[in-house]
């Protein structure tokens, strides 16, 4: 009567699974994943994933980031790049560099970063004017 929605996306091949560096954990080096990401404990390092990156309360990234999607609650100090949307929750603490899509900031979140937004930078020059696309010469009229 019920479907196990989980098991069948993992024997179809899906990314349904999540990594978890618990609370207590300290992982040194690089890591590099299909999967999404829980973060409770500290990596040190590089991590790089097509899913998404969950940074919990007690979590700590001292290094670089990339992802697709990021909901920050703990701390991330060094280079940050997702490519579609960074969540920055009241208790996130960043400091470093970030290149982003698009962000979404809590009041009481502590965001000390450059920050690049990438895809609305090439959206908004695209559609304030569209003859840079097709190489015409825009016109001027008084």
């Amino acid at each position: 009567m019920f479907k196990d929605s989980k098991k069948t996306r993992l024997q179809q091949g899906g990314l349904s699974q999540q990594n978890t560096i618990s609370y207590g954990t300290v992982f040194e080096g690089d890591l590099k994943s299909e999967g999404d990401f829980r973060i409770e404990g500290t990596i040190k390092g590089t991590l790089i994933t097509k899913g998404k990156v969950v940074i919990g309360n007690t979590g700590l990234v001292e290094g670089s980031l990339n992802c697709n999607n990021a909901d920050v609650e703990g701390q991330i100090k060094g280079k940050l790049v997702v490519s579609e949307t960074l969540s920055l929750r009241a208790s996130a603490h960043v400091d470093g560099d970030v290149q982003t899509g698009k962000l979404a900031v809590e009041p009481g979140a502590t965001f000390n970063a450059n920050c690049q937004m990438k895809d609305a930078v090439k959206a908004l020059k695209t559609t304030l004017n569209p003859t840079l696309e097709t190489g015409a010469k825009s016109e001027q009229t008084a």
